[in-house]
Order: structure tokens, then C-alpha cells, then sequence
């Protein structure tokens, strides 16, 4: 899964420039403080749940017991959100505020297909959710299925 987290988080770090933080998801948003470890917006990469599967044995292998993989990718992205989207609120405020939108369907342009590595599949959305927060972070984790080959 290092290839998958690491080819991740280069494309994403080089392809989506509006990202100011693309580093692996070890909590870093769940600091409930002023002063997040993160520059905003930003994208956390994790794998969060896999299954595997037995194809058999390869004598020429390490290990021997060969598997097939079914993985979900977990990209969390967070902008902080302090400005008023309401009605009349004024339209440029209303479009800085709503850009986590536009930073999440860039990440689907670059991320969807991708493939990490030789023995990865290419990566498949699966869903998206917002993550409920009261600090004024707007976060959403977007998911991504890939498979793993004869591992």
C-alpha cells in the first residue's frame, strides 16, 4: 500500500496546484485547535479498508500464497470555511467560500483511472460523504476502490 499512498499523493501534490497540503492521513484534522497542522486547503491520502482474496501458490514468490486485493482509498479534503454563503451574501465571497466544489471535482479529473503502480488497478470513485464538523472546517472524504494483483 506504500506505492498506492506515495504515486497518490505525487499526482495530487503536482496535477491539483490548489491544494496547499497533500500528506498521508495520520489525524492531522482532528486537532480540534486554531492552529491545524495543515496549510488549506488540503488533501489527507488513506488506505482505510482492504480484502483479500486466495489465487494459489507461486514457488517463485515471497510470499508463496498468492492474493488477489480489493482496497478503498480514502481522500479527505478540508478547506477552512469562515465566510457567509447566504443569499445576499456578495457573489465573489459566495464563490471563495464554495471552492472546495471545484478543488473536489479537480481531484476526481486527475484521480479517477489512475493508476498507482504496476500491480494496482486503475483507481474507480465509489462515493463521497461530508464529514460533519463545528469548527468552521468544511472536510469531505471522497472514495476510491482499486485492486491489487497476485500479491
Amino acid at each position: 500500500m506504500i506505492e498506492v499512498i506515495t504515486a497518490t499523493q505525487n499526482l495530487l501534490a503536482t496535477e491539483v496546484p490548489a491544494a496547499k497540503y497533500v500528506d498521508e492521513n495520520w489525524g492531522q484534522l482532528d486537532y480540534y485547535s486554531p492552529n491545524f497542522p495543515v496549510q488549506w486547503p488540503c488533501i489527507l491520502i488513506d488506505v482505510n479498508a482492504a480484502n483479500f482474496t486466495n489465487i494459489g501458490k507461486d514457488r517463485s514468490a515471497t510470499p508463496e500464497n498468492r492474493q488477489m486485493g480489493e482496497f478503498s482509498l480514502e481522500l479527505r479534503i478540508a478547506n477552512l470555511k469562515l465566510t457567509n454563503t447566504s443569499y445576499q451574501a456578495p457573489t465573489t465571497q459566495k464563490t471563495q467560500a464554495r471552492s472546495i466544489w471545484t478543488l473536489i471535482d479537480e481531484v476526481h479529473k486527475v484521480v479517477q483511472g489512475f493508476e498507482p503502480d504496476v500491480m494496482f488497478g486503475k483507481l474507480i470513485r465509489t462515493g463521497w460523504r461530508r464529514v460533519p464538523r463545528e469548527d468552521g472546517v468544511q472536510e469531505y472524504a471522497v472514495y476510491y476502490r482499486g485492486k491489487a494483483d497476485n500479491v
